[in-house]
């Protein structure tokens, strides 16, 4: 799972470091690659859609259910 973590880490500071040096194209200066923000926004749709249908889902679990959750204990 380290490796993971690690190796996005990477491939993300290389990323930001050739946008910054300009070898990879970013005109809008938002720090998303020109090339994956049509992608990026898809994924941000997608996001908005699962949100919703989670929201309705659990509204009507605690509506059925009736009760309060609880809070944790620190």
């Amino acid at each position: 799972m380290m490796y993971i973590i690690l190796g996005l880490v990477l491939v993300a500071g290389v990323t930001f470091l050739l946008m910054k040096s300009g070898k990879i194209e970013d005109k809008n200066g938002n720090n998303v690659p020109d090339k994956l923000e049509p992608v990026v926004d898809e994924v941000i749709e997608v996001v908005k859609k699962v949100k919703k249908t989670v929201n309705k889902a659990t509204d009507s679990a605690k509506k059925v259910s009736g009760k309060k959750p609880t809070k944790k204990a620190k």
